[in-house]
């Protein structure tokens, strides 16, 4: 059985996960707490706050990304990216991370977290060169929908916390939630590829 040793392990319970689940995150949270002494990767103090700013806000969007696969943009301190590829385990997730100290957190994180398959690249939006995704993620960034396009399979999703996405031909946006759990979704109107698992 596992300790409940983690600062983390109180208000990650409260939140109605899966024991494995809420392991991975306790790992992954606990590794943010120690790395953020010395690389700046949250303003959140405190587990609590951790857990209300990183991990609660990322629940409600499991659920409504796709299967198939996740490509996380400017992935910083794992969340949502992170987060997610614990939350959704069928997925294959990319995280995209062109700063040298967040890609090595990341890289050790989703080692910590015992998340197996997780990419950690260091690369910007724009230099990534691998297959594209049925979802792309980000936060806090302000990125187009033009821009993530390359990025996206045709018929996929980008989901987007913390900043709004501005409407773009070819794709319909739709608002979830409210306030610091609001999220937003922009589904490609380009037919999926028949048969096709990206």
């Amino acid at each position: 059985m596992r300790s409940t040793s983690s600062p983390h392990h109180g208000p990650l319970s409260a939140l109605g996960l899966a024991p494995e689940v809420i392991a991975g995150l306790e790992r992954y949270l606990d590794l943010l707490a120690a790395w953020n002494r010395r690389v700046n990767l949250t303003g959140a103090e405190g587990a609590e706050e951790r857990v209300g700013l990183l991990v609660a806000p990322v629940i409600p969007v499991a659920p409504v990304l796709l299967p198939g696969s996740l490509l996380d943009v400017g992935s910083g301190n794992g969340s949502p990216g992170l987060v997610l590829s614990l939350l959704r385990p069928d997925l294959r997730v990319g995280l995209l991370e062109p700063r040298q100290k967040r890609w090595a957190f990341l890289r050790e994180a989703a080692r910590a977290a015992g998340r197996a398959g997780v990419e950690v690249l260091r690369v910007r939006h724009d230099g990534y060169a691998g297959p594209p995704a049925t979802n792309v993620t980000l936060r806090a960034l302000r990125l187009d929908l033009p821009a993530l396009r390359p990025l996206l399979a045709p018929g996929g999703r980008v989901v987007a916390l913390g900043s709004p996405l501005s409407p773009a031909d070819g794709f319909q946006v739709v608002t979830h939630g409210a306030g610091a759990g609001m999220f937003h979704v922009a589904q490609s109107q380009e037919p999926a590829v028949p048969g096709r698992f990206t």
